[in-house]
């Protein structure tokens, strides 16, 4: 019988057919010490050859899957779809253009099994940006704007690499853009985040799938909504079986 995956790398992509391969490999390479594992990709959509690589490379790989949409939903519902498919306890999140060092990955799981139950995230803080001047830029103004409004005490949250419990992510509310409010949603339900640094590298092949108005203006609705969504949150009250 084969072991159950103590991890499942969670992927997003679209039109990443060049990606796919060097990252499923250096992932492989990250987690095979640490015990079973498996990768769920997610094609959003995708119209280049990102599907016949999965198909290719899954032939000879039974712990990569694939889930397909058919047609573009978003980072967002493409991360919630792969979730929702894992069957590991532990889920790594983390981008398909390369940008994400899987060599990090048991840094993370490490620092989630360390800070215990107490905590459903652990965030990656991206440093030595690859992008270009004008997407730090962007990325800095929106994350004071989102810091000041929300107080998530988390500098970096357009980091797609992440480590959680898969139980606490299905527990969130869910709505398009939620990948980039995770650390402030995770507080809300009273648990706690831990932050791993990662180096970040340049894509691998291909170009950005997302631009100014995906990352800035849509996000001003989005702020709003969860900081209304934190405001309306009620204390959660403590309960226990009395034993008679």
């Amino acid at each position: 019988m084969t072991q159950s995956p103590g991890v499942s790398v969670v992927v997003p992509v679209r039109n990443e057919a060049g990606n796919i391969e060097p990252l499923v490999t250096e992932i492989a390479r990250a987690l095979t010490p640490s015990g079973p594992f498996e990768i769920v990709y997610v094609n959003d959509g995708s119209t280049d050859g990102t599907g016949a690589e999965l198909a290719r490379l899954s032939a000879t790989r039974p712990w990569l899957r694939e889930i397909r949409h058919a047609e573009s939903c978003g980072q967002s519902a493409a991360v919630r779809s792969g979730v929702r498919a894992a069957h590991a306890p532990v889920i790594i999140t983390l981008d398909g253009d390369g940008q994400n060092d899987p060599a990090f990955m048991p840094a993370f799981i490490a620092k989630l099994a360390e800070a215990g139950p107490a905590c459903g995230l652990v965030q990656g803080q991206r440093i030595g940006r690859k992008d270009t001047g004008f997407k730090r830029f962007q990325s800095r103004i929106a994350n004071k704007v989102r810091a000041a409004v929300l107080n998530d005490g988390t500098r970096d949250t357009g980091c797609g690499f992440k480590c959680f419990p898969r139980e606490a992510y299905l527990a969130l509310p869910y709505f398009d853009a939620l990948h980039r409010f995770m650390p402030a949603l995770i507080r809300r339900e009273g648990l706690a985040i831990a932050y791993v640094d990662v180096i970040d590298r340049p894509r691998l092949t291909g170009v950005s799938n997302y631009g100014f108005f995906d990352r800035l203006w849509v996000g001003i609705v989005d702020l709003a909504g969860v900081r209304w969504l934190i405001k309306r949150r009620k204390r959660v009250p403590v309960a226990r079986e009395i034993a008679r």
